[in-house]
């Protein structure tokens, strides 16, 4: 699958729900509102986050489009053990 498709902010099959598999099958990388659909954050919301650095995963810039590691995805969803805690700002 190309990464690089329009998101739908919905899974693959419609069903809304995001398993492991279907995030694997994004390819390496997906947009900030795909990420954040993921999270079960509106598409606003995620872009909010994603400009002032907030976004619970690393997101890349690049020219004017932001772009999220999906391994970094599958990292924040598979933690078991946080070494430190969650910075709040």
């Amino acid at each position: 699958m190309s990464s690089d498709r329009p998101s739908t902010n919905t899974a693959a099959s419609g069903s809304g729900a995001w398993s492991l598999d279907k995030v694997r099958a994004l390819g390496t990388t997906t947009d900030v509102a795909t990420a954040g659909a993921i999270f079960g954050l509106s598409r606003s919301s995620a872009y909010e986050l994603a400009r002032s650095n907030r976004l619970p995963i690393p997101v890349m810039r690049i020219g004017s489009r932001y772009r999220v590691s999906v391994p970094a995805i599958i990292a924040v969803l598979t933690a078991t053990k946080l070494d430190r805690p969650p910075q709040v700002t």
